[in-house]
């Protein structure tokens, strides 16, 4: 067995476990960190198949944002998770019903596959990839130069999108109370403390 081919088995063997650790966790937080180390595991995979740019999008963008964001939600929210595991076993065979028609739709699709001569035809690239550059460095040359313009306009696209979903968020609503932080550090001493002359025997009215 080569070193490859037993790296691969490694980091199949702990994303397939960490996948079915995710849903047989009992403790949501644990799920979501079984989830972090099957993304880990999946970039690995993509790594030993040539594919370095969608291992580092995968750790960047899933890992790095979705997950960690998912835990901190799931971690600062009191959400009773018995309650939601109550209808579990009425809704079983439901769920094991639906799970045999698509284990049963994967066979057929699987078994009734075939590679024939004319896909291999089409699969095989007239002229091979250069090897000189990496794949993460071929797609910069693709995006910057050919799709220049859409790039920034997706860019821009989603820029409006996130100034937009701030101002909506943080929009003035009547009856709430908001900070304003220049105006509490420039308070003087006048301004937050008041002195009053108090008789004896008498409060203050």
């Amino acid at each position: 067995m080569s070193l490859e081919l037993f790296v691969f088995y490694v980091f199949a063997i702990v994303c397939v476990g960490s996948a079915v650790m995710v849903v047989a966790s009992r403790n949501p937080v644990h799920s979501v960190l079984f989830l972090i180390l099957a993304f880990f595991n999946a970039a690995g995979l993509f790594v030993l198949v040539g594919a370095e740019f969608l291992a580092m999008i995968l750790v960047v963008v899933y890992v790095g944002a979705v997950a960690v964001l998912f835990m901190f939600v799931v971690m600062m929210l009191d959400i009773n998770f018995a309650q939601l595991r109550e209808g579990f076993q009425q809704y079983l065979p439901i769920g094991a019903m639906v799970g045999l028609v698509l284990l049963a739709e994967l066979v057929l699709v699987v078994s009734t596959w075939s590679f024939s001569e004319d896909d291999a035809a089409v699969a095989q690239p007239d002229q091979p990839p250069p090897f000189e550059i990496t794949n993460a460095e071929a797609l910069g040359n693709i995006l910057y130069t050919d799709y220049f313009f859409l790039f920034q306009a997706a860019g821009v696209i989603l820029l409006v999108a996130i100034i937009g979903a701030i101002t909506l968020t943080h929009r003035r609503r009547p009856g709430t109370k908001r900070q304003n932080i220049f105006q509490q550090i420039h308070k003087g001493p006048m301004d937050t403390v008041e002195v009053r002359k108090v008789r004896s025997r008498s409060g203050i009215s």
